[in-house]
């Protein structure tokens, strides 16, 4: 469109807002009108026949965990760009909301595993709140195309823009490019255009690396279970299986899923409401004995093929039917698991799940021509391994011989250095971010069975330490309150319910609540929760904010948030097996 034309169709727009359709606006012509100019993005040129528009109504989702039941109508838009002196390109997609539902919002999504984008999973959370809904394939080639395929040009040779690309250099891209043609399209030349940023997992890591980096880059983020320290969390992922080749006992899968379901029946009350969810793991670590599970009879039933979405494990083999009791060797490995890494000193390397939480690593598989069990490397640990660390263009360990738990720790060590400014995304001094306004609210389930919980409860409280050095625990945990909450909330797995716990409440409003803190000043001092599952389901909770735990009386009918010193305490770790602060 000739900028006359377009001059003319802005002002339009502006003077017959109410009565434009998305018909009207969903075109190639119109999109191409609304890009950013060749000269706003210092080194990237946008490829204007790249644009494609596609006009969506009657979009229906349900059942989502991250955004609640809507119908919709959107404009699909998607261009490409390029970086200046390089021979690439970059993908982006935006959907727009119908001009009659825009609500002056812009959002940007994230990634899970290795992958940058959910591609359109998580854009509707977006527009069911009147926000223009942006994601990136990050130049990887396409929207399904993870990191890992374009980590390595050849053996031995990193392709470091595809790591700052993912690490952070992507999502800033994304958002400042969706932001400016956001305001194009909808010609905003002086209206406020309010900018947020929801993910899970990788996701939740994303949404750091922004705020970490850029503090006006966005009003807002909603960072659930982030996949910070990024080789100790991947590395992680291997500590299970090496603990049962240490104690030489790899458990039947149905015994570890005793163990849990034990655990949860006693640990269930300790918060003051038994309804099958444990909201209180610090609780259940002070209190429960996970000893007493030795002896319990389990059963399994035979079973085929199981696959697992987020790559934690490959493939399992088909199982046969378990029948024993719970034996003192399995419950010497999940109390391992629990404890934590730690070197051959006896020196914290990291932490580990809560109690209550499955024991997805440890899953052993069944080798029939043995009759035996034994244990398969998880599969994003054992790709860390070989593709980010030894930098071979494979995916896979063949067995975990001679892995000793400070071989774990020199792996750790090594990824940190190596990634430490582009992935590993622990920056604590949030300052610029803090100055410009922002509001994070950050989530994470207590039973997280991929990311420790407490990696969480790290990060919080690194930036309360590092932001708020002079003040007393209460007072500087109050200051960072006022603009960063983190929230574990009560039976939830990663970035999920909980199917082990179906009653626990999932945050399904995050965006919601986020916007109502940043635009009208509403202060979430919980978190509003639904019971998306299990026969309360429907039901409305509300989720205390760290550092307050969620304590139930009258036999279980009013909830309070209480302090309580000890509890805090079991979240808190020394890491003495590192000299360097562990943030």
């Amino acid at each position: 469109m000739p900028p006359k034309v377009w001059t003319l169709a802005a002002a339009a727009f502006a003077a017959i807002a109410h009565a434009v359709t998305l018909d009207d606006v969903c075109t190639v012509s119109y999109a191409k009108a609304s890009l950013p100019s060749d000269n706003f993005y210092l080194g990237i040129t946008i490829d204007p026949s790249s644009v494609i528009a596609t006009p969506v109504t009657n979009a229906v989702v349900s059942g989502q965990d991250m955004y609640p039941d809507a119908v919709f109508d959107y404009c699909n838009v998607t261009f490409a760009y390029s970086h200046n002196g390089r021979n690439d390109q970059v993908l982006v997609t935006y959907w727009l909301p119908a001009p009659a539902n825009f609500q002056n919002r812009y959002l940007s999504t994230g990634g899970g595993g290795l992958a940058i984008t959910s591609g359109s999973g998580s854009l509707p959370g977006g527009i069911i709140y009147g926000a223009v809904a942006g994601t990136t394939d990050g130049g990887f080639g396409s929207f399904s195309t993870q990191s890992d395929a374009v980590f390595l040009l050849q053996n031995g040779t990193v392709n470091w823009q595809s790591v700052f690309m993912f690490g952070y250099q992507a999502h800033h891209e994304l958002s400042t490019l969706g932001k400016e043609f956001t305001k194009q399209f909808f010609n905003m030349s002086s209206t406020k255009l309010y900018s947020y940023y929801q993910g899970c997992s990788e996701g939740g890591r994303e949404g750091w690396s922004q705020v970490q980096r850029f503090g006006d880059e966005w009003d807002g983020a909603v960072t659930g279970a982030p996949a910070l320290r990024f080789s100790f969390q991947q590395i992680q992922h291997l500590y299970s299986n090496v603990v049962e080749q240490t104690m030489d006992y790899y458990p039947p899968p149905c015994e570890l899923e005793k163990i849990v379901n034990e655990t949860i029946a006693a640990c269930d009350p300790m918060d003051g409401k038994t309804d099958g969810v444990v909201a209180r793991t610090d609780l259940c670590k002070l209190y429960f004995n996970v000893n007493s599970t030795i002896g319990r009879p389990y059963y399994c039933a035979a079973t085929g093929s199981l696959a697992n979405a987020k790559r934690q494990m490959p493939m399992s083999a088909p199982t046969p039917a378990q029948n024993g009791t719970v034996t003192a060797k399995g419950v010497a490995v999940a109390n391992e698991i629990i404890s934590g890494l730690h070197d051959l000193q006896g020196r914290r390397v990291y932490i580990s799940y809560q109690p209550a939480a499955s024991f997805v690593d440890a899953q052993t598989t069944y080798n029939s021509a043995s009759n035996t069990w034994g244990a398969t490397p998880s599969g994003i640990g054992a790709e860390f391994v070989t593709r980010y660390l030894d930098l071979l263009n494979t995916s896979s360990l063949a067995n975990l011989d001679g892995v000793t738990y400070d071989t774990l720790k020199a792996w750790i060590y090594d990824g940190w250095q190596r990634y430490e400014d582009t992935l590993h995304t622990t920056w604590p001094d949030l300052t610029p971010f803090h100055t410009a306004g922002g509001k994070v609210l950050h989530y994470h389930g207590e039973s997280d069975n991929s990311i420790p919980t407490a990696s969480s409860v790290r990060y919080w409280e690194s930036v309360r330490s590092i932001m708020y050095p002079g003040m007393s625990y209460n007072a500087s945990a109050a200051a960072l309150n006022s603009w960063y909450k983190l929230f574990l909330v009560p039976g939830a797995a990663h970035c999920s319910p909980n199917t082990a716990q179906p009653n626990g409440p999932f945050p399904q409003t995050n965006l919601a609540v986020l916007i109502d803190w940043v635009e009208k000043g509403i202060e979430p001092k919980t978190l509003n929760a639904t019971v998306l599952q299990g026969e309360y389901m429907g039901e409305n909770r509300q989720i205390c904010g760290w550092p307050l735990r969620p304590l139930w009386t009258g036999n279980g009918t009013t909830m309070e948030c209480v302090y309580d010193q000890p509890s805090i305490d079991t979240w808190h770790y020394n890491f003495d097996a590192f000299k360097m602060p562990v943030y």
